[in-house]
């Protein structure tokens, strides 16, 4: 499956389907609206240079705003009904939007010519749109139902319970798309009924190993009612991970009505992976991130080169320092800074800096203070690597050492990591393990009450913190 070739073909019809939108409503004003201003006179038709402009910048609007509500994520994942409903609801919501910027200065005999223009525009964007939508996830439906289109999936567990919902999913009717590649036992002591339709893949202290190996994009666990605990520590490790995550309902679970539905032929699972922000807030912070770091780079790039010449006239070594951090669900990445220590100062061993420590350079210790060391992390960000808020990244080395003493720190790769968060602005750079611990309920609290709230909040904290120059 090409998921990056599948959006751009709803990219390219959402666009197609509002240049046309608007193409329409340009002729209909002309031709309809504005004769009746000029009481019947016969007014010139001609493309405007506003008309080829508008062209561009309203099916740009149209996809922008379509990406901000969360239309093109799980693009495989689609319902032809509550598509029909995202879409009616979008259209409403953009065609108020466009009315009070394009269409509210109109020539117009009566204010019903506002109605009039503003209901062609909705019939006619909405038809075009969920027309080409409708075809491209029919399309994409009928794959899934031939099995031309699978997700590769895993069952952790292999007790009857196990082969039951295997069993009930690979004869449905219309299947839901899942690629069964093998499962993964939870009790060596159980009795093994999977074996006979699955292969074993793997143990279950591998299984992050066995995610990335196998490309799996959904895990079901089928767990017995009693293995809540058990499910508990499973989901501590897979959750971060960028798979979709199903857990098989118990009685207690039908009876307080957490179990929903997406098909009708389908086995009842409850979606134990949610996201973390709503998809408009999700997007819209990403938005942000881009727009922001391009601002920034641009603001701070005479200061970059200022201290990229002091870094390198007053000490030996590079300008920049590269490092390697784990990012978002647990893949490694290299986080740029501006050099603050002397060159080659861990010689290979990691080391974390302290109050006095003497491998910090005079210009590294303003930089630490003022964070401008971080300067380099907006290119992270934009390239998509970080986020202006978020945990801070740490080295494998440290990550190893804080599981063991807090497990729960690995739900913290469910998001991208930050340039500054909210443990950073109360503590500042960690200085040893137990202030990295120190810094994590912080951080927990954070994934927890993530919002646009809350990280402008600490942005604004750490533009104070920076002025005042009171970082670590």
């Amino acid at each position: 499956m090409n998921k990056k070739w599948q959006v751009s073909k709803y990219l390219f019809f959402d666009f197609l389907a509002a240049a046309l939108a608007w193409t329409i409503l340009f002729i209909y004003r002309k031709e309809v609206i504005e004769p009746q201003y000029f009481n019947g006179w016969d007014v010139p038709f001609e493309l405007t240079p506003q008309f080829y402009i508008a062209l561009i910048v309203i099916p740009t609007f149209w996809v922008l705003f379509y990406y901000i509500t969360g239309f093109y994520r799980n693009i495989y994942r689609r319902s032809r009904l509550l598509e029909l409903g995202q879409t009616f609801a979008t259209s409403l919501a953009g065609v108020v939007v466009i009315f009070f910027v394009f269409i509210l200065d109109d020539w117009i005999e009566s204010y019903k010519n506002y109605y009039q223009s503003a209901l062609v525009l909705f019939g006619v964007h909405f038809t075009f749109t969920y027309f080409f939508r409708l075809i491209l996830t029919t399309q994409t439906i009928h794959k899934i139902h031939k099995r031309k289109i699978g997700f590769n999936t895993l069952i952790i567990g292999n007790d009857e319970k196990a082969v039951k919902i295997y069993k009930e999913m690979t004869s449905q009717l219309r299947p839901a798309g899942n690629k069964f590649v093998g499962y993964v036992r939870l009790d060596k002591s159980n009795d093994d009924q999977l074996s006979a339709y699955l292969p074993e893949i793997g143990k279950l202290e591998d299984i992050l190993q066995i995610l990335d190996k196998n490309e799996i994009e959904e895990v079901i666990l089928a767990t017995e009612s009693h293995e809540h605990e058990k499910a508990s520590d499973i989901l501590t490790v897979i959750e971060n991970r960028q798979v979709t995550i199903w857990g098989i309902p118990d009685l207690y679970d039908f009876l307080s009505g957490t179990v929903k539905v997406n098909t009708i032929y389908g086995s009842p699972l409850i979606k134990i992976s949610n996201g973390l922000m709503p998809a408009w807030q999700e997007n819209t912070k990403r938005l942000l991130d881009v727009l922001l770091s391009i601002i920034a780079m641009i603001l701070f790039l005479p200061v970059f080169i200022v201290l990229a010449i002091i870094i390198k006239t007053t000490s030996k070594g590079p300008i920049l320092y590269k490092q390697e951090r784990v990012g978002r669900y647990g893949k490694p990445f290299n986080i740029y800074k501006l050099r603050s220590m002397v060159a080659d100062a861990e010689n290979g061993k990691p080391e974390l800096s302290s109050d006095n420590d003497k491998r910090v350079t005079p210009i590294g210790r303003f930089l630490r203070k003022s964070h401008l060391d971080e300067i380099p992390q907006f290119y992270n960000v934009l390239i998509g690597e970080m986020s202006l808020v978020g945990p801070r990244p740490e080295r494998e080395f440290y990550i190893e050492q804080i599981v063991k003493k807090a497990p729960h720190y690995t739900h913290l790769h469910k998001l991208r990591p930050g340039i500054t968060s909210w443990g950073q602005v109360k503590y500042g750079y960690a200085s040893n393990l137990e202030e990295m611990l120190e810094r994590l309920p912080y951080d927990m609290i954070y994934l927890k009450n993530i919002s646009l709230y809350v990280d402008f909040k600490i942005l604004i904290y750490t533009v104070m913190v920076s002025i005042k120059g009171n970082g670590k």
